[in-house]
């Protein structure tokens, strides 16, 4: 058996529809040895995505096809344990009593990456031993302001962090938090450490055969372009976010692994602090 995540397009379903259908999968997957475990809906994006136990992707179809009709456009087998720390579930939520049903989850995330400016220069300068305190240091910075704005650390990337988000807005506040608490913590220490980051957000199943692909991939390449203490951002957060005025210097650029140049914008953290403060 292996896990796939499936990608339904039903703009203008209802979500008492969609919860429908997935009863009905329950009520057929014994006869073909599957297991549905979970699923997420979009309604704003009509996308409904399932997450399934199944011994190939053309069995889980069957089952689909036969409960109600809804075949998937796009089946992609994952591992249960990226799926867990993207989306922060691999199960049905737990209904409480009284519930008459649970708030479903859309499946978007906006992905953060972050970077130790200069990690190589500095673990050849101070030693490996030094260097391993200052990326501690960093570590606790980014998981204290992932924790406060209800991020998911995804993984440690050596030199850095990449996050997991459900909403655009509390990734980017994230962002400017973790720019603050740096500034602040640069201003007292001989050592300072300066970072950059990158977001992006998307959909579970794009373009890609991994999970959140090209947006994992975009958010990657945006933290490595940025400067020392900058935040730059994907047009997709910068509609998403909808505070125009937050964001600047809007450009496009060639990265890596992209076709074409990628409109970023750079998140104005500094002078939306001066803003607060005056």
């Amino acid at each position: 058996m292996a896990i796939f995540m499936d990608r339904h397009d039903l703009a203008g379903t209802s979500a008492e529809d969609i919860a429908d259908a997935h009863r009905r999968d329950l009520a057929v997957e014994d006869r073909y040895g599957v297991r549905f475990l979970t699923y997420w809906y979009d309604q704003r994006r009509g996308t409904a995505f399932c997450l399934i136990d199944a011994p190939d992707a053309e069995t889980a179809q069957c089952v689909h096809r036969e409960a109600h009709g809804f075949i998937a456009g796009e089946v992609v087998e994952v591992a249960l344990s990226a799926v867990e720390a993207f989306l922060g579930r691999i199960n049905e939520p737990e209904q409480k009593a009284g519930e008459t049903g649970v708030e479903r989850d859309a499946g978007h995330r906006a992905i953060l990456f972050t970077d130790i400016v200069g990690s190589t220069e500095m673990t050849t300068r101070l030693g490996d031993r030094m260097a391993a305190e200052l990326v501690r240091a960093h570590d606790a910075i980014v998981r204290r302001c992932l924790a406060q704005c209800e991020g998911r650390e995804v993984k440690h990337t050596g030199d850095g962090i990449m996050a997991a988000f459900i909403s655009t807005h509390a990734a980017v506040g994230c962002a400017m938090s973790i720019q603050r608490e740096f500034r602040t913590y640069n201003s007292g220490t001989p050592e300072p450490i300066h970072v950059r980051i990158g977001l992006d957000c998307g959909e579970p199943i794009e373009d890609s055969r991994d999970l959140f692909g090209s947006t994992v991939q975009l958010a990657a390449r945006l933290c490595a372009e940025a400067d020392s203490d900058q935040i730059l951002v994907s047009e997709n957060i910068f509609r998403e976010h909808g505070a125009a005025d937050l964001f600047a210097n809007a450009s496009r650029r060639s990265l890596k692994g992209f076709e074409k140049p990628v409109l970023a914008f750079e998140c104005e953290w500094a002078d939306a602090d001066e803003a607060r403060s005056n």
